[in-house]
């Protein structure tokens, strides 16, 4: 033979035999699959998580500067408008009724800015005691008024005419809280006395004349130079409330 063709018939020897042990050798797909389906799944184990990074605090914002202004200050430190009147009212006897120009305010203790700068007509009242009444002038900025009821208030006075055993002077009676005195040149006729002290002390109308048992003890006549009784009424009535005022416990109001 030609040795070319005994070189191809070994190589055609070779695949065909390469081919035949391929086919025996393979394995059956029933025993691919068998084995696939039993083989245990791989374990996977998740990588450990990253630590958190640490969480910084939040910084609070700046407040951002206010613009300065060339109006002035800023609103909550401005000054009050320069003629606010702010009036404050109290007692001594607690919810007494206040009344400004007529016009009821409130109970004391209150404050009010409903009022203009200027002379008011301020009045006050509280039961079993006389009325406050008074015209009081308030310029702008704060004003108080404390009323005092259970203080013992009394200024009286009268020219008046002292009638003698034997004779009279003339000179002045004049009632405070402190007590009654009646002022004379007559040095010798001058007195005083506190008001819890009087006796009695008492208007005639028909003799037109006051009566009480005043200095020590004895009995004083007054008459009034004009020959009136009206003035001797006043001091009379005035001193008899003072008096049944200090009697139940009031103060007098200081001199």
């Amino acid at each position: 033979m030609n040795r070319p063709i005994v070189i191809l018939v070994f190589v055609v020897l070779l695949i065909v035999g390469g081919i035949g042990f391929y086919v025996i050798s393979r394995p059956k797909p029933e025993t691919v699959r068998r084995s696939v389906a039993t083989a245990p799944a791989p374990v996977v184990v998740p990588p450990p998580a990253p630590a958190p990074a640490p969480v910084e605090a939040p910084r609070p914002a700046r407040r951002a500067a206010a613009p300065a202004s060339a109006a002035g200050p800023p609103l909550a430190e401005a000054t009050p408008p320069p003629d606010l009147v702010t009036l404050h009212v109290d007692s001594d006897v607690p919810g007494a009724q206040v009344f400004v120009d007529r016009q009821f305010v409130g109970a004391a203790p209150l404050t009010t800015t409903d009022i203009k700068p200027g002379t008011h007509q301020i009045n006050v009242s509280a039961p079993g005691y006389d009325q406050y009444a008074q015209s009081v002038d308030i310029t702008p900025g704060p004003r108080d008024l404390m009323i005092r009821f259970k203080e013992v208030k009394l200024d009286a006075k009268a020219d008046v005419i002292h009638k003698h055993g034997i004779g009279s002077c003339r000179g002045t009676l004049v009632a405070t809280p402190q007590g009654l005195r009646y002022d004379t040149t007559n040095k010798s006729d001058a007195f005083a006395v506190p008001l819890t002290n009087l006796e009695t002390f008492e208007v005639s109308y028909l003799e037109k004349n006051l009566r009480g048992n005043l200095n020590g003890g004895k009995q004083n006549n007054f008459t009034d130079p004009m020959g009136n009784a009206a003035n001797l009424f006043v001091v009379q009535r005035d001193v008899d409330e003072a008096r049944q005022r200090l009697l139940k416990g009031d103060q007098p109001a200081a001199s």
